[in-house]
């Protein structure tokens, strides 16, 4: 029987597509989904807010497979004229191959933008799951080979994909990040008490020290948001951004759009001194894991940035009963703070022969060295001896 035809089509816009089919292939099942990154309410926040688009370096070209008529495979793909906002870097690989007399830029990216996050890139209906995948990734293949772009990169994508990429012949690399694990805690004391005496101690001190800055912390999430409180945490996200970056990601219009769309996905946490804000953090709730995202403070105060992104995560994470929290990109720091190093996984064609080679034995030697990086890192871990095991 012949398998009927794949049409593929890339968009320059979400206007191409309906909401109810990109997703049905990135959030089935109609419930809150395993991240919220890659759902159309998200992607269109980007798109409207000007965040991508324009002079931002990201363009959209959403990849998008039909079969008989009907929508099975979805992509968030861009085309890209840098390597910012992408947290798994190849700026060395653009370097080399421009050293070389190539042009890297521009090149196709599957990613979320400025999101460090695992989660599904190839996003297919239930039941086109191989067939899916296939299709998106010969199809963003090939608009690479027709017009002569040095690559495509799949970044932050899951395990799964990962293997099944490297079985079609992408380059599989990995890196690292730094996750806190529930293991069934019933509060955060249950939590402290799987830690070396000597830690618990520090974290209890830390916690001390910034919940006494005077004033009081307050999560919220849902109809809880109101709009003011995204000035203020504007003025925190541009403090951060200026010093990070250079210049904010986002554009101040994203925060307007997740007030309307995405404030049931996110839970904001702020620290106020009588009714004005000095500090915020931004996580964003999926099916079973809290992403902390955006941190950002108009005043300094000791280890309220430990406390607003990383404990109070871990006590919504511990209420809500879920598996897990993702800090976000890099920071040792975080290691003492009972988030322990994972791997992450990202794909990637190459289309000069010669750089390929070279590209596949760097991410060969690149994967060795995170390796055992994190079993080093996880043998300095704040867990008590006995539960280091229980934790990997």
């Amino acid at each position: 029987m012949t398998e009927p035809a794949i049409e593929l089509t890339a968009l320059p816009s979400l206007d191409g597509i309906d909401a109810a089919d990109w997703d049905a292939c990135a959030a089935p099942g109609g419930d809150r989904p395993v991240d919220p990154f890659t759902t159309y309410r998200f992607l269109r926040a980007l798109e409207d807010s000007g965040s991508v688009g324009g002079r931002s370096g990201w363009q959209p070209r959403y990849l998008v497979a039909k079969s008989e008529g009907q929508v099975i495979a979805v992509c968030p793909l861009y085309a890209k004229g840098h390597s910012q906002g992408e947290y798994i870097f190849d700026h060395n690989w653009a370097h080399a191959y421009e050293n070389a007399g190539g042009a890297y830029y521009p090149k196709l990216q599957i990613a979320v933008p400025f999101t460090p996050a695992t989660g599904r890139r190839f996003l297919t209906r239930p039941g086109h799951e191989v067939v899916g995948m296939a299709a998106l990734v010969q199809g963003a293949v090939q608009i690479a080979a027709d017009n002569d772009l040095s690559s495509v990169h799949a970044t932050f994508c899951t395990e799964a994909e990962a293997l099944a990429g490297s079985e079609m012949g992408l380059l599989h690399r990995i890196g690292q990040q730094f996750h806190w694990v529930n293991n069934g805690y019933a509060d955060f004391d249950a939590f402290l008490n799987d830690l070396s005496s000597r830690k618990r101690k520090n974290i209890r001190k830390e916690r001390a020290t910034a919940q006494g800055f005077g004033g009081r912390i307050v999560k919220l999430t849902g109809d809880a948001i109101q709009p003011h409180h995204w000035d203020a945490f504007w003025r925190f996200y541009q403090d951060t951004g200026n010093r990070k970056w250079g210049t904010p990601y986002l554009t101040r219009a994203f925060f307007d759009h997740a007030q309307d769309s995405l404030r049931d996905d996110m839970l904001l946490v702020l620290a106020v001194d009588g009714d004005r804000p000095v500090a915020g953090a931004l996580n964003f709730i999926g099916r079973n894991t809290l992403f902390g995202r955006y941190w950002g403070s108009t005043e300094y105060h000791p280890a309220l940035h430990f406390e607003l992104c990383y404990y109070q995560a871990i006590d919504f994470a511990i209420a809500q009963g879920m598996e897990r929290v993702e800090a976000g990109a890099q920071g040792e720091h975080k290691l003492a703070r009972g988030y322990l190093p994972v791997p992450t996984h990202s794909l990637h064609w190459i289309g000069d022969p010669g750089f390929r080679d070279a590209i596949a034995r760097y991410v060969q030697a690149e994967k060795r060295a995170v390796d055992e990086e994190i079993e080093v890192l996880t043998s300095y871990g704040p867990f008590r001896r006995e539960n280091r095991e229980e934790q990997q």
